[in-house]
């Protein structure tokens, strides 16, 4: 019986299968293997399948698949469980959103993201006959952003598939974080993930994404702590080139959103990251 051999690991509650393409592994169908391989019942169980190989522009090419064999732009806490595997102090990673920096010491793990863009604030939507308004950013992929109180109580998975596929927002869909302010420089988050269809225990490219849209609304500093549903405090870093924001246009009666010219750079993901254990995938044929 065939054999491809894997590392399971997690990072923030985030976890995965990593796979290191190589002659011995081959794969012909990732999107079926993540399907298959992702699911918690049947499977390995994960958040995401992570595909290393070669890269001609950075020290490895980093490929994402979603659990229902979606493939994504870029993964945060994936990234960060990457570089942990390649066990570099520092590291390239080849995204489809770009080239991730890594910082390695020990089992902390630092990503510097590409710089972030699309922004978007107060865009007016309609969920459940209810009025809200979403903030979008695109952090290598896109997020809506969620201003709530009452965290705890949010019904994160039915909200979040609603926004998740909100016209709004096609046709590439966005992950949707709710964002509670706990303090000067610390939000609470919970996340709806594209590709895994429910919440997860935490969101790399979300807490950036909540990070930068909590800086824009408020005179916090340039470094954020964000509270994820696992229990782990993940931290934030980036400068701003530019502050000045106006979020709505008026154009008669109605109002739109506009991108914004201000931005941020130097944007940096902080957190811990681990290896939990390492096995062999058997199929009766190839993927």
């Amino acid at each position: 019986m065939p054999k491809i051999n894997f590392t399971k690991m997690v990072a923030s509650g985030n976890d995965f299968v990593i796979i290191e393409r190589s002659p011995q592994s081959i794969i012909n169908s990732p999107q079926i293997l993540a399907r298959r391989i992702c699911d918690r019942k049947f499977g390995v169980g994960a958040d995401g399948l992570l595909l290393l190989g070669k890269s001609k522009i950075a020290d490895v090419k980093m490929r994402i698949f979603n659990p229902d064999g979606s493939e994504a732009e870029m993964c945060g806490n994936g990234a960060r469980c990457s570089a942990l595997y390649v066990g570099r102090r520092n590291t390239g990673i080849e995204t489809k959103a770009g080239i991730i920096q890594s910082q390695l010491e020990r089992n902390n793990v630092k990503i510097k993201l590409t710089n972030p863009l699309n922004l978007k604030l107060d865009i007016p939507i309609k969920i459940n006959k209810r009025n809200l308004k979403a903030n979008f950013i695109d952090i290598g992929v896109p997020h809506a952003v969620i201003f709530v109180e009452g965290l705890n109580d949010i019904h994160v998975s039915d909200i979040g598939r609603a926004i998740r596929n909100h016209k709004r927002f096609a046709p590439r869909g966005t992950n949707v974080d709710f964002v509670e302010v706990l303090g000067k420089d610390l939000i609470g988050i919970r996340t709806y993930e594209r590709g895994v269809e429910d919440e997860t225990l935490a969101c790399g490219t979300g807490s950036v994404a909540s990070s930068l849209i909590f800086a824009l609304k408020t005179e916090t500093g340039n470094k954020i702590n964000v509270h994820t549903k696992s229990q782990e405090i993940l931290k934030v870093y980036f400068d701003r080139i530019d502050n000045k924001f106006t979020p709505l246009e008026t154009i008669g009666r109605r109002q739109k959103a506009i991108v914004s010219l201000t931005g941020f750079t130097d944007v940096w993901l902080e957190g811990k990251a681990k290896i939990v254990y390492k096995g062999c995938w058997c199929e009766e044929s190839r993927m």
